[in-house]
């Protein structure tokens, strides 16, 4: 049995929809993630074969006003996981972010490129990679991955078809740079890392690069081949500097997968837009049942 710490999140989602019976997915109620003796008592009723954890604080925003909270599920929780895993011998697979780096490279970043992470949501998560590592050096698999997104939860695609349904015009950051990840896909690397105990770090999302503001050209554009919108609404690219946020977001972000393509059999890495209509197509089944 493969265990997923995390139940409502999208990567959750995905992942117990892949392996309905292979996976059992633990909410905040089912586990206590930061409490080492029910992480102990309940992991141990399970058996695991390996663990994939899903569960992360993921608020980049507020994450700048509740560093505490987010320490605790990036950092706290993360370290009481692989601390069981090591206790038990038990692979641990953990998705991370590209916000890891400083998004001031210019090409794409190699796993062992140097992190710089420029807020708190990326400072935690590089607290929760650094951590896994020392304590599962051979025995963790980290799954850094970028602008993930599926038909579950909420996203920036189902975000942006909500708005051209009902706004007159759109202004879309257009230099921020990356390539967006349909959560199946980055499931499945998860579950093939799980069953084949691949270890190390790696870089997970679409092939294929674009600005926010192309991506939501591609979601416009394949949202009305799909039905979900009716009309064609003006949407303008803007600099960052128009549209502030609390936390500082890279400005290129594309990860390197060289190592993925020669690691990973199973799990195939397909171009994002080709990725956005099948997850469109899937959306649709949903929407009408």
């Amino acid at each position: 049995m493969i265990v997923v710490i995390g139940k409502s999140g999208q990567l959750a989602w995905e992942l117990k929809r892949l392996n309905p019976d292979g996976c059992v997915c633990l909410g905040r109620d089912d586990i206590n993630v930061f409490d080492p003796a029910d992480i102990k008592w309940k992991l141990d009723s399970l058996s695991p074969v390996a663990i994939i954890n899903a569960s992360a604080y993921t608020a980049v925003d507020n994450a700048e006003k509740e560093e505490a909270a987010a320490e605790a599920l990036n950092v706290v929780a993360v370290k009481f996981i692989a601390e069981y895993c090591q206790n038990n011998k038990i692979n641990l697979i953990h998705c991370s972010t590209d916000y890891v780096f400083d998004g001031k490279k210019g090409t794409p970043y190699k796993v062992d490129d140097s992190i710089d992470p420029q807020g708190v949501y990326g400072k935690t998560k590089a607290e929760g990679e650094k951590a896994i590592r020392s304590i599962l050096p051979n025995t963790s698999t980290v799954i850094r991955t970028s602008w993930v997104y599926s038909a579950h939860g909420n996203n920036f695609v189902k975000t942006m078809l909500r708005l051209m349904a009902s706004k007159p015009l759109l202004r879309v950051i257009d230099d921020q740079i990356g390539s967006p990840t349909w959560a199946k896909g980055l499931a499945q690397a998860c579950l093939e890392a799980a069953r084949e105990n691949i270890t190390g770090v790696f870089h997970w999302s679409d092939e294929g690069v674009c600005s926010w503001y192309d991506f939501a050209l591609a979601i416009q554009e394949l949202g009305i081949e799909s039905g979900f919108l009716n009309n064609q609404i003006p949407v303008e690219p803007i600099p960052t500097k128009d549209y502030p946020t609390p936390a500082k977001r890279p400005h290129y972000s594309v990860l390197d997968k060289t190592l993925t393509r020669k690691v990973f059999k199973s799990a195939e890495l397909l171009h994002w837009r080709q990725q956005l209509l099948e997850m469109m197509n899937e959306l649709k089944q949903e929407v009408n049942k």
